[in-house]
């Protein structure tokens, strides 16, 4: 009889060990050390969906955009200016590489 307790005890506290455990993995983080921003194509793709809503479709006046990658985490974003009379100004989004993290939106004048 006190066998078939310890080896109950036992398996109570497996068990317990494996829910617990399971519910840490849950609550981590998909990867800290990937970029939800890896490269140029995709912090573009991510400031036309900001300006768009913003500027609406004059935007694409301002192609081809010009994104650089500040300080290895921040994605700068830019129009291109392409008014032959100097008039006006481009968009410019910063945008965190690590988490997609808008930072600040801008348009020049």
């Amino acid at each position: 009889m006190k066998v078939i307790k310890i080896v109950t005890s036992a398996l109570l506290l497996v068990c317990l060990f494996a829910i617990k455990s399971n519910a840490q993995k849950k609550n981590k983080p998909i990867n800290p050390y990937l970029d939800f921003v890896p490269n140029r194509e995709t912090a573009i793709k991510i400031a036309e969906a900001i300006w768009l809503p913003i500027y609406g479709k004059e935007i694409y006046d301002d192609t081809p955009f010009i994104a650089t990658l500040k300080d290895s985490s921040v994605w700068l974003v830019k129009g291109t200016f392409n008014n032959d009379y100097m008039f006006g100004g481009v968009p410019y989004i910063w945008i965190r590489k690590k988490d997609s993290k808008i930072l600040k939106v801008i348009h020049g004048k």
